[in-house]
């Protein structure tokens, strides 16, 4: 996505990760797109299209979403079109995929992608037939009747991976603990309590080897970010513009994991991902001085520093042991505390984007990485084996 064709973000918002019984989704979503227009600079009619990343186990909030509803709540007299885009974590990349159609084919000159979740406005029927009835992922016919859900496959995963590498639950717990440093200095965070290995090691078991600890909390929040033309994003933003410099996907998506053909449940196809974005972008791995990554357990990140090279096979569980109080060190990795600072459904794939705008742009608070000119973003789509890997830099090549 080189030069002037590519895309901008030209504004970010975001509604912090919490616990807000008395909020709407709806609300939460009007909130954001304020945020962002006005962290733009832009008039809110200037938006031409809005392309929203569902909730989770919110049924009723993305019908309304579907419905136009917040044209109507923001009053947006510009917008030519409203639609959902679902990928599972690999929404947001899909998004700005779908906005550059948009933007592109002359559709609109400025979109805006948005994401809000309610989880403590769920019914527990809502909760119980979204998480446990529906067994996402697993086919009903014939992986149901065995138990398996989202937490037991992460943990067959697990189990693999530490037998083949030698990966130890110390290694595994020191991935929360260095998250939780980050999500301590973050304040759009809902945990932000000191938190050591021990602590990780005593909390209940998920799924062996997985602790509750290792495990995201359902959590309230918003994210949206606005898209426009690199051509033309310097003349309608009061920002320094954020330019998506390369795309990646790697490794093809599965609705079972068990249909992978290789059967190889420790590797992700991050590694073809980040190749083909690098190659995308121009530039080189040492180009890069920050890494938002998205992974909802441990194992996750650890696979991942791997497949993207920051250290070899086998090693990613050292790499996090040694970088448990590395904030705004050598090799910053998540660092708003990417699921650590609470599971807001596919929000924590959509802050990996905002997170590196505002890490970009030197806005980060005391969590700035210094000097952060490129971020590489990490999503997944289905079962984790479907990568997206996304470039974001302050300057086109």
């Amino acid at each position: 996505m080189k030069g002037k064709e590519g895309l901008a973000i030209i504004g970010i918002g975001e509604v912090p990760a919490g616990w807000r019984p008395e909020a709407t989704c709806i609300g939460q979503a009007i909130q954001v797109i304020k945020e962002a227009v006005l962290d733009a600079g832009i008039d809110k009619n200037d938006i031409g299209a809005i392309l929203f990343v569902p909730p989770l186990a919110g049924e009723r909030d993305e019908y309304h979403l579907s419905f136009s509803r917040l044209v109507e709540e923001v009053v947006l007299q510009g917008v030519k079109c409203n639609f959902q885009v679902a990928g599972w974590w690999a929404s947001p990349m899909m998004a700005i995929q779908a906005a550059k159609g948009i933007i592109h084919g002359g559709v609109a000159d400025t979109v805006l992608v948005l994401q809000s979740q309610h989880f403590s406005g769920a019914t527990v029927e809502d909760m119980w037939w979204f998480f446990q009835r529906n067994n996402l992922g697993f086919y009903r016919e014939w992986e149901r009747h065995y138990g398996i859900n989202y937490v037991s496959m992460v943990a067959l995963i697990t189990q693999r991976y530490m037998h083949e590498t030698g990966t130890t639950p110390e290694q595994l717990a020191s991935v929360v603990v260095s998250l939780r440093k980050w999500a301590q200095l973050n304040p759009h965070a809902r945990f932000r309590e000191s938190l050591t290995i021990k602590d990780v090691l005593s909390s209940k078991i998920a799924s062996s080897p997985i602790h509750t600890m290792e495990s995201g909390s359902f959590s309230d929040g918003a994210t949206a970010f606005i898209l426009t033309s690199a051509k033309k994003a310097k003349s309608i933003t009061k920002k320094a513009p954020i330019y998506i410099l390369g795309e990646g996907h790697g490794g093809p998506p599965y609705y079972s994991f068990v249909q992978k053909p290789d059967k190889d449940f420790t590797r992700l196809g991050v590694n073809e991902a980040v190749q083909v974005a690098l190659g995308d972008a121009g530039i080189k791995l040492e180009d890069v001085n920050v890494f938002e990554l998205y992974a909802g357990w441990p194992i996750f990140y650890i696979m991942q520093v791997e497949e993207i090279g920051l250290c070899q096979r086998g090693e990613g569980g050292k790499f996090f042991m040694e970088h448990i109080d590395a904030t705004g060190g050598r090799i910053p990795i998540s660092t708003d505390g990417g699921v650590g600072q609470g599971d807001t459904g596919l929000g924590v794939a959509m802050a990996t984007i905002t997170e590196a705008v505002r890490q970009l742009r030197g806005e980060a608070g005391e969590r700035q990485v210094k000097d952060a000119r490129i971020a590489l973003t990490t999503n997944f789509g289905n079962q984790m084996m479907d990568s997206h890997v996304t470039i974001l830099g302050r300057e086109l090549p």
